[in-house]
C-alpha cells in the first residue's frame, strides 16, 4: 500500500514486529478492545473545585468534567505512545493532543446531543481551559448550527446506496492516507480520545464501544458521583464519594503496562488536582 503521508500524523517506523502485525491480525477497533474501569474518589476535586470557582464567574464554574479533561490531555501530552492511532496497516503518531467529547442540548431525553472536538496545548493554564470548554458548550448547546452539523445534514441528503458508498470511499481514504486535511479538522471521530460524560445526566459510566470510522484509539466514560464503602490505609471502611471512568481501548496502539499507567496517572491527577 502506498504512503502519501498524512495531514495530521507521522509515520512511526520503529514499531516492534510483534505489535506490527497486530493491525493485520485484528483489523478493526472493535476486535481489538480492551475494557478497563477505574473508580475516583471525588472529594478532593471537589474541595479543589470550591476554592478555584472562588475566583471565576459563577455562570462559568469548573466542573469535574473540565478536571477530566485536562487530566487526559495532560497524560496524553505525557505518554505519547497513547497518541498514537492504526491506519492502512501502519502506525501514527498525531501531531497534537486533540480531545474529541459530547453533551445533551438539553435536560430532557428528547432532546438531541451535540459534538465538539479542541485542541489541548500542553502549555495552556486550567483556567484559559475552562474558558474555551464554556465557550464550546454554550455554542453546542445553542440552536447555531457547527460545521460537522452542516456536513452531515448535507450527506443525508443524499440517497441510502449513495451514501452508503460516501462512508465506504472516506474509509478507503483514510486508509490510503488521503482524506482531506478540512474533513479531519472538523470531524470529532478523528481525536486522541472521546469522552461521554454520562454523570452530567446523572447516568451511571458504562462501556462504549470504539468506532471503526475515525481514527480514535480510546473511548473514556465517566459516571455520576455516588457513595460507596472504600477501605482506608489503616484497614478500616468508610463511606466515601465516588465516581467511576470506563474506558474502551484499542490494544493495538501500546502495549497493556503503558495504558494502564497512563490510566492510573488520570486517577493519581483527579485525586490530587493541585497538580492540574
Amino acid at each position: 500500500m502506498p504512503i502519501f503521508g498524512r495531514p495530521d500524523a507521522d509515520l512511526v517506523r520503529d514499531v516492534h514486529p510483534v505489535r506490527r502485525i497486530m493491525p493485520f491480525v485484528m483489523p478493526t477497533r472493535t476486535e481489538s478492545a480492551v475494557l478497563c474501569r477505574e473508580e475516583v474518589l471525588a472529594g478532593p476535586a471537589k474541595d479543589f473545585l470550591q476554592r478555584f470557582n472562588a475566583d471565576r464567574p459563577a455562570h462559568r464554574p469548573a466542573t469535574l468534567f473540565h478536571l477530566l479533561l485536562r487530566s487526559l490531555a495532560w497524560v496524553f501530552h505525557e505518554k505519547p505512545h497513547l497518541n498514537r492511532f492504526v491506519a492502512g496497516g501502519r502506525y501514527w503518531q498525531r501531531r497534537g493532543v486533540w480531545i474529541a467529547f459530547s453533551g445533551k442540548k438539553g435536560m430532557s431525553e428528547d432532546s438531541p446531543l451535540f459534538t465538539a472536538k479542541r485542541r489541548f496545548e500542553r502549555d495552556e493554564t486550567l483556567a484559559q481551559m475552562v474558558d474555551a470548554i464554556w465557550d464550546m458548550q454554550l455554542v453546542g448547546r445553542s440552536d447555531k448550527e457547527t460545521e460537522t452539523d452542516k456536513e452531515i445534514s448535507l450527506l443525508l441528503k443524499l440517497p441510502p446506496l449513495l451514501l452508503k458508498w460516501f462512508v465506504r470511499s472516506g474509509r478507503w481514504l483514510n486508509d490510503h492516507n488521503l482524506f482531506p486535511a478540512k474533513m479531519i479538522e472538523n470531524d470529532p471521530l478523528f481525536a486522541s480520545v472521546f469522552v461521554a460524560n454520562l454523570g452530567s445526566v446523572g447516568i451511571d459510566a458504562c462501556y462504549h464501544h470504539n468506532y471503526d470510522y475515525g481514527t480514535i484509539p480510546a473511548f473514556a466514560v465517566m459516571g455520576r458521583l455516588k457513595m460507596v464503602p472504600v477501605a482506608t490505609a489503616d484497614g478500616s471502611v468508610v463511606a466515601a464519594e465516588v465516581f467511576e471512568l470506563k474506558y474502551t481501548y484499542d490494544e493495538r496502539t501500546e502495549d497493556g503496562f503503558y495504558a494502564s499507567r497512563a490510566l492510573e496517572a488520570v486517577k493519581r491527577r483527579l485525586e490530587n488536582p493541585e497538580e492540574l
